[in-house]
């Protein structure tokens, strides 16, 4: 009796064994530059190379893995009834405000579990403003600043010059050059104007610091979250001023240079990344942006919860193998975070 089972057991334990299956979602620069898109607006879209690393890294921790694509790929997928165990999502969208939030929306619609933060999180987090207004309100210290949602609003500024002008939703550099600081009125009125009109969305306008520039890893959720390290961002002046802008970004070798903080100094940057991180709810993993102003204070800039993965050339990687933290065992974090936030959904 028992050996006319036994197949059947060998393949039920085959079938327990069987690896979870993680969906790759991503927007790839490549697909929207062939289709005539500008350079910039797809500055934050991944080329090859950081898919492959995310591939290769999730499979040597244990896991099969499908790539998908971007927002219209996976809507196909699930049309064609297929699932995956988790998905790793690192899309960026492409159209609208809460851009950072579709993929996950779908996938919470579909109820399919996903790494990073959820589709509320990333929409607030997208949005300068209203994740300055966010963390202020929770007593993170972070610039005087407006949003800038139509050209009448540029009258209503009521920060002291110098004032430093963004897009509400842009990333990696985008829109942020040399003139990105406006010391007049003449000079506010002409930027604003143009970043309303080039990418036809909300300006932030923010007091512009003084003070030396970090960014924060950090990886888990709420309380059990932690900062991998502290960074500090020098630039340049050759490179717009200064600025870690678009331009600076693109020619990192040449403009920037990447240095570890310790000490009290980066004990202050830990606990005003983490009061952000966590006032807003973000999840898994990303960064915190901050800088000094005059006094030396560290203020809050903004949050990246779903910070750039490219293995050689994205700030979170760079930070964590300064601080000697693999690429595999990044992912691997990042990874162990979702699954235990998951679980716990699940108990």
């Amino acid at each position: 009796m028992r050996e006319r089972f036994l197949p059947i057991l060998i393949a039920l334990k085959r079938i327990l064994k069987i690896k979870k299956l993680v969906g790759i979602t991503y927007d790839l620069k490549d697909d929207y530059l062939a289709q005539g898109f500008d350079a910039e607006k797809v500055a934050e879209f991944d080329n090859i190379q950081t898919i492959n690393a995310i591939d290769e890294s999730l499979k040597a921790i244990g896991f099969r893995t499908v790539r998908i694509g971007n927002i219209k790929h996976l809507v196909q997928y699930l049309a064609q009834g297929k699932v995956c165990d988790l998905v790793f999502n690192i899309a960026e969208g492409m159209y609208g405000l809460a851009r950072e939030a579709q993929i996950p929306a779908l996938l919470e619609a579909y109820n399919i579990p996903h790494v990073f933060s959820d589709a509320l999180v990333l929409a607030v987090s997208l949005h300068k403003g209203m994740s300055k207004a966010v963390v202020a309100k929770s007593g993170v210290p972070t610039p005087d600043y407006m949003v800038i949602n139509e050209k009448k609003d540029i009258e209503n500024l009521a920060i002291p010059y110098p004032v430093f002008l963004k897009p509400v939703g842009g990333g990696t550099g985008m829109g942020i050059s040399a003139s990105s600081i406006v010391r007049n009125k003449a000079s506010f009125i002409k930027e604003a104007n143009r970043l309303l009109k080039t990418f036809e969305q909300p300006v932030l306008a923010e007091a512009f610091l003084e003070g030396r520039e970090f960014t924060v890893g950090i990886t888990g959720c709420g309380e059990d979250a932690e900062c991998l390290a502290v960074m500090e961002i020098l630039v340049d002046s050759a490179s717009d001023k200064g600025i870690y802008s678009y331009k600076t970004k693109q020619e990192y070798l040449e403009y920037a240079k990447y240095q570890l903080v310790d000490g009290d100094l980066a004990k202050e940057c830990e606990k005003v990344a983490l009061g952000a991180w966590r006032a807003l709810g973000c999840l898994d993993g990303g960064r915190v942006d901050l800088k000094a102003d005059n006094k030396g204070r560290i203020c809050f800039l903004e949050v990246n919860p779903l910070a750039g993965l490219n293995p050689v050339d994205s700030d979170l990687p760079i930070l964590c193998k300064l601080s000697g933290i693999s690429y595999q065992e990044l992912i691997d974090k990042i990874v162990r975070s979702a699954m235990s936030r998951i679980a716990g959904k699940k108990d």
